[in-house]
């Protein structure tokens, strides 16, 4: 009994009969096969580029200073790695599914069921994120040109309640109303003034519930919509960036560059999630394989330009930033406009405004898309019921998951706030991105011809090299790793129980990786990837393993006793 158990949990897919299961299912319902290499890139671009060239590089700067730029690096190198690891996967495997089909190949049901579910992280609860966002630019865009939205019209509920209670404490402690922080006196205003019923007030997001439902609804109506708008979208808001770094280089001082790392290599980490959620979206393109018309040459390629294109923008736009203002002042929502009002240049400022709605908007857009595809693929594989895989038969699009879609994002966003979100979109997306980097080591399956295959590089001759220079760089300059004395940093906080679990876990891999001589880049991927999640802190690992837990809750429940494939 226990060995049929365990087989079922670890039967992985069959490509060569789930290709031609998927070739059939795609002539019965007709998904469109529309997009092109361009349509892909821009796809990437319009996902990566949103609130956190936007929004979240603003906090990121101000906690790690002009050094923060060295982060987005770091950063975009461990998405290469991951991403050459999807476009491995994503050339042999041309379905829609992203990580979920290739945790399914490589590592079996029990795997590809966690995948799924955290993808819902990635894509929907990602989507809370931006939309709260996109709500926030556009509430002071309106406001700007004299049209005021009621501030419990355009705030969630728990801003709203914690700001009120806060201006309370404040105002009787002897604090000044002019004194307070603009997003406590709005919360504050939020909280007093708006109308209650049985004596709870009613607070809502409205604008992010606004912009989800039509998201939804250009997503719902067909690809050829969605690529269109994308593809326009991306070109409008790239000429807002260029625009951006071009005039803003003529204000930046090079003193604001000094110190380059005032907290260190620690201060610089501690905006990992904000930048790295600035990334996670370039994996959405492997959603659409099953609608491209190469996907063998056009997904692999597509990922890659796309990341690049946005690391040399996110690199150039932070030292402009910080060599604009200093670093301790960009700790706020709209960093972008608040540098030029800074400078005196308020007309840019709207414009950029108005260029971050339409930026989030794109983002908004390619996750509502990426993630029905997802639920479609489950939805055949029997983890979801059926009525998630249908396919309208006018628009050719996923019809019911689109619209489950839209409403776990619209609701939420209502009542949500950004930090609630941005953490665990973090962690779930690093957490897929890993098994993807796994899942090219242990599957045994060889390259077709015509699919990418990642350049084999031997562990054994160069991780032996990294771990020397990085125990030379360790004992002569500790201080640029942790501040105080690295022992010491080490020893103290509960969430360092992460770094010793990371330690742990990348010496058995490097030990692994030189004994069997696997190919260095998954490795590595797989490396930086479990350090970027040991960073973001216990509290997020808790609520992480919690969504994990109720996942397999719902697995239990359906998918182990439905699986049809």
């Amino acid at each position: 009994m226990n060995r049929e158990f365990y087989k079922k949990l670890t039967k992985k897919k069959d490509i060569s009969q789930t290709l031609e299961i998927h070739q059939k299912l795609r002539s019965e319902k007709k998904l469109s096969r529309n997009l092109t290499f361009k349509d892909l890139t821009s796809f990437g671009i319009a996902a990566i580029i949103g609130a956190g060239i936007f929004s979240t590089i603003g906090n990121a700067s101000a906690a790690g200073g002009p050094a923060v730029s060295l982060l987005f690096v770091f950063t975009a190198i461990a998405c290469l790695f991951s991403a050459l690891c999807y476009a491995e996967f994503a050339s042999g495997i041309p379905l829609a599914g992203s990580a979920y089909t290739y945790a399914y190949v490589s590592f079996g049901e029990f795997v590809a069921w966690i995948i799924g579910w955290d993808l819902i992280m990635e894509y929907a609860i990602g989507n809370i994120a931006v939309a709260i966002s996109w709500s926030d630019y556009f509430t002071n865009l309106m406001k700007g040109i004299g049209i005021n939205i009621p501030h419990w019209l355009s705030m969630d509920y728990l801003s709203a309640i914690n700001g009120y209670e806060s201006v309370v404490q404040k105002l009787e402690a002897g604090v000044l109303w002019e004194n307070l922080l603009l997003t406590e006196r709005a919360a504050y205003m939020a909280w007093t003034s708006a109308p209650q019923i049985s004596g709870t007030p009613l607070i809502a997001d409205v604008p992010a519930l606004l912009i989800v439902i039509l998201i939804t609804t250009l997503v719902y109506t067909g690809i050829k919509e969605t690529k269109r708008t994308a593809n326009l979208m991306v070109v409008f808001k790239l000429g807002i960036i260029l625009m951006v770094i071009i005039v803003g280089a003529f204000y930046v001082n090079p003193d604001n560059w000094s110190p380059f790392a005032p907290e260190g290599l620690r201060g610089v980490l501690s905006g990992v999630s904000a930048v790295f959620f600035a990334y996670i979206g370039f994996d959405a393109i492997s959603t659409t394989a099953e609608e491209s018309k190469n996907p063998q040459r056009d997904l692999p390629l597509s990922m890659i330009v796309s990341l690049i294109i946005c690391t040399a923008l996110y690199v150039t736009i932070s030292f402009v930033l910080t060599g604009m203002v200093n670093y301790k002042e960009l700790g706020v929502g709209d960093p972008l406009a608040f540098v030029f009002d800074k400078v005196g240049l308020s007309f840019i400022s709207g414009i950029v405004a108005f260029g971050a709605i339409i930026a989030m908007t794109g983002v908004l857009l390619v996750f509502q898309m990426g993630q029905p595809r997802i639920w479609m693929s489950m939805s055949r594989d029997g983890l979801l019921p059926p009525v998630f895989s249908k396919i309208h038969p006018r628009f050719h699009t996923p019809s019911f998951a689109t619209i489950v879609t839209g409403l776990i994002v619209a609701i939420p966003a209502l009542f949500m706030n950004l930090t609630q979100v941005t953490d665990l979109t973090s962690i779930g997306t690093l957490f897929a991105f890993a098994v993807v980097c796994g899942g090219v080591l242990v599957r045994k399956a060889a390259p077709k011809k015509d699919q990418f295959k990642i350049p084999y590089l031997n562990s054994r001759v160069f991780i032996p090299i990294f771990l020397a220079t990085f125990l030379l760089l360790l004992a002569l300059w500790p201080d640029i790793f942790y501040p105080d004395h690295y022992i010491n940093a080490f020893l103290a906080p509960v969430d360092n129980l992460l770094h010793i679990f990371f330690i742990l876990f990348a010496t058995a891999l490097s030990i692994t990786a030189v004994y069997k001589k696997l190919s260095l880049i998954p490795v590595l991927g797989l490396i930086i990837n479990v350090y970027l999640m040991s960073e973001l802190g216990l509290d997020n690992w808790i609520r992480f393993l919690v969504w994990l837990a109720a996942g397999l809750v719902v697995y239990s429940l359906y998918g182990f006793r439905r699986r049809t494939t």
